[in-house]
C-alpha cells in the first residue's frame, strides 16, 4: 500500500501543527490556500483527527497523528539516514 496524493495532503496538513502548544491551531482558509489543503483539512475532520472542517484544533487521535507525522518527515528529511 502506498501513500496517496490525498494521504500526502492530510500528512503535509497535520505536520503544520505546532505540538508543543494544545491552545495553537491553524485556519485553512479556502481563499487563500490550495483546493489539496482545504479538501485535506474536511477528510481530516471527518476522520476525527481536527476540531473543524477548516483547520482548528487537533483531536487527541490528531494530536497523536500529528506527531507520528511529523516525526516521519523528521526522518525521512534527515542528512543522517542518507545511503549515497
Amino acid at each position: 500500500m502506498a501513500f496517496t496524493n490525498d494521504h500526502l495532503a492530510e500528512l503535509n496538513l497535520l505536520s503544520l501543527f505546532n505540538l508543543s502548544s494544545i491552545n495553537e491551531g491553524i485556519k485553512v482558509h479556502s481563499h487563500s490556500a490550495s483546493k489539496d489543503a482545504v479538501a485535506a483539512a474536511a477528510r481530516l475532520h471527518a476522520k476525527g483527527l481536527i476540531s473543524q472542517s477548516d483547520g482548528g484544533y487537533l483531536t487527541s487521535l490528531g494530536s497523536e497523528a500529528s506527531e507520528h507525522a511529523q516525526r516521519l518527515l523528521s526522518v525521512l528529511s534527515s542528512d543522517e539516514n542518507s545511503t549515497a
